[in-house]
């Protein structure tokens, strides 16, 4: 089981001023976040959040190193607005997802209200569940899924990343399976369509990642844009991971050099091979200098041959 192919991309939307979102796409690294705060501090705190993440990303493993992750970046974050002033009060959602290959699981860690949905054969499932006031209220019976979608505090978020010394996260790991599409995306997305709209969409540019995420963002902001848009997809699919594919190589030309073949000897090329041409050769062979001595022979013949009509007339 390896990534195949992934995207990422990030829209302001219509009501916005700034993009305040940051997301991560370098496999096996992918990840949504989304700042909150003023004079462009939620821009600050994504960004923390992101770099906090790329830093130590491909050095991790499991859903406890993900969470280890986002507790740093928290740290991060919290401490840069106890020191500057001007980011007080910032924060930022994080979810993130991280591929282990060799496993065929993905880790995924998350904390506030962007999410983090699998699509396979044809079905969208939500893998996160929001930290906000509306989640809260629906999982308590308060609201249902219906009011919750047109409640005025839909966008309220009960747990962020450096608004406390602290935060808890949600990590879990999830079996992949060929096939699998991945999407991270922030509330400037969910918000805005449906699951079946996000479904319609990603079947509709035949789950290619480059074209869903510019369907989806087309999408949102066709339903008004209220928010910054950012989504991130991968696909997996069958076959190694490319560090498989490198190890089993190597086992490859140890074993051949067990069975007696050197690692200096050359590739052997048949008898009725033709052999291919140096471009960057330069002088002539053997036929070449026959060739050539013809054409001088050839030409002092000629000049002799003009000399003596020359001097017969």
């Amino acid at each position: 089981m390896r990534i195949g192919r992934a995207a990422g991309v990030t829209d302001t939307g219509r009501r916005r001023l700034r993009n305040e979102d940051a997301f991560i796409c370098e496999p096996p690294l992918f990840a949504v976040a989304d700042g909150m705060g003023g004079a462009r501090a939620g821009e600050v705190a994504a960004g923390l959040a992101a770099a906090a993440l790329e830093e130590a990303g491909t050095e991790t493993r499991g859903a406890e190193g993900v969470a280890a992750l986002i507790v740093e970046a928290n740290r991060r974050i919290w401490e840069r607005a106890l020191n500057d002033p001007l980011t007080a009060g910032m924060g930022t959602t994080v979810t993130a997802a991280l591929v282990d290959q060799s496993a065929g699981t993905v880790a995924i860690g998350h904390v506030g209200d962007s999410r983090a949905y699998l699509l396979r054969e044809g079905t969208l499932e939500q893998l996160t569940t929001d930290h906000s006031l509306v989640a809260e209220l629906v999982q308590s019976g308060v609201l249902t899924p219906e009011e919750a979608e047109r409640h005025p505090q839909r966008s309220a978020i009960t747990r962020a990343l450096g608004t406390e010394p602290t935060v808890e996260v949600d990590a879990f790991t999830v079996e992949a399976d060929a096939g699998d599409l991945f999407l991270i995306c922030s509330d400037g997305l969910s918000a805005m369509l449906t699951d079946d709209r996000v479904t319609s969409a990603i079947e509709s540019a035949g789950r290619d990642p480059d074209r869903a995420a510019d369907a989806l963002v087309a999408a949102a902001n066709a339903e008004g844009g209220e928010d910054n848009i950012t989504v991130v997809l991968f696909e997996m699919i069958d076959g190694e991971a490319p560090a498989a594919l490198a190890e089993a190589e190597v086992e490859k030309t140890l074993a051949g050099l067990e069975e007696g073949q050197t690692a200096d000897e050359d590739v052997s090329v048949e008898d009725d091979a033709v052999a291919p041409v140096d471009p960057t050769r330069h002088g002539a062979g053997p036929g070449g200098r026959v060739a050539a001595l013809a054409l001088i022979v050839s030409l002092l013949v000629l000049c002799l041959l003009v000399l003596y009509l020359a001097v017969v007339r």
